[in-house]
């Protein structure tokens, strides 16, 4: 089994991008985000992957972090919480846990509530949980103690977690923590190995766990529709 370290010096970065399991003995199809059923499938393979190894219990709360900031993974994070709610048995929570200046629901055009709430509905089983229940101040106050267990409190409150987290940081890396692990979201063409494998290292440094890495923005040569006939 390749190690995600040599999986990292040995692959390019901009080909095929792949969920590169710590724990697994391999590595699932990568994740593609033109053709609907495809994506739709691999989503699917991504969350059992993730969320229900087979030699290992369950992981119940996971951040997604970009490695470059232009990486759009709000988008991606509530594919993966969707998938986990239509389920029907488990209650998701989408939790906001970036300081960027655009929050989560507005990143997903998810309108508020006529009256303030803790939790939003999204869909049936899942919720979004707004920073400022958890981290009022985000981006201008550092995130403390307290902070850290509130938000610990949200994520009890549901069978699993999706947190939607900022660039991989200090920051980042304190929020992570309190997670499972975290999964690392690489661009196609723009993130380089190297930046990678040093990201990989601090996390290490700073006990966090990663789960895996996802590829996103892959652009294809083939016309969108040719795939979807596959």
């Amino acid at each position: 089994m390749s190690t995600l370290g040599e999986l990292l010096r040995e692959m390019p970065v901009a080909a095929e991008g792949c969920v590169i399991p710590i724990r697994a003995e391999t590595c699932a199809q990568p994740i593609d985000f033109l053709a609907d059923s495809i994506r739709d499938e691999q989503i699917h393979a991504l969350v059992q992957q993730l969320f229900f190894p087979p030699e290992a219990g369950l992981v119940r709360n996971v951040g997604f972090t970009p490695v470059d900031e232009s990486a759009r993974t709000a988008a991606l994070c509530l594919e993966i919480a969707r998938t986990l709610s239509e389920e029907g048995k488990y209650d998701v929570g989408l939790i906001d846990a970036s300081s960027d200046a655009v929050p989560l629901e507005q990143q997903l055009q998810i309108p508020a509530p006529p009256r303030a709430e803790v939790t939003w509905p999204v869909a049936p089983r899942l919720w979004l949980v707004p920073r400022q229940n958890w981290w009022r101040e985000a981006g201008l106050q550092p995130v403390a103690a307290e902070n850290l267990e509130q938000l610990r409190e949200f994520m009890t409150g549901f069978d699993f977690s999706i947190l939607w987290c900022a660039p991989v940081s200090w920051l980042t890396a304190r929020i992570a923590q309190s997670c499972d692990g975290v999964v690392l979201v690489l661009t196609a063409n723009k993130t380089r190995r190297l930046v990678a494998a040093q990201i990989k290292e601090r996390l290490s440094k700073a006990h966090v766990p990663l789960l895996g890495t996802v590829l996103v923005e892959r652009r294809f040569p083939i016309p969108r529709g040719l795939y979807r006939s596959l």
